[in-house]
């Protein structure tokens, strides 16, 4: 059997290497094995980032509404 393109079974072809400490406690590939966030984790906190700067987009702009009606409201009376 050939070492490469073996149609991606686990242990067939790849280069081998001797794995460090860090590698066997989970460190290295971006540190995600090792307790960094999955990909569902990372789309929560984006979507979670992404309400909360559009909530406090509103806010203001509901802000700045009322004080256009109160400065209207003192100009016609």
């Amino acid at each position: 059997m050939t070492r490469g393109g073996a149609g991606h079974l686990p242990g067939v072809g790849g280069s081998r290497r001797h794995l460090g400490r860090e590698a066997l406690r989970g460190g290295g590939r971006g540190g995600r094995i090792g307790g960094g966030l999955d990909a569902r984790a990372q789309k929560r906190e984006l979507l979670r980032g992404l309400r909360e700067k559009r909530r406090a987009e509103e806010e203001r702009r509901a802000e700045e509404e009322r004080r256009a009606e109160g400065e209207r409201g003192r100009a016609s009376g």
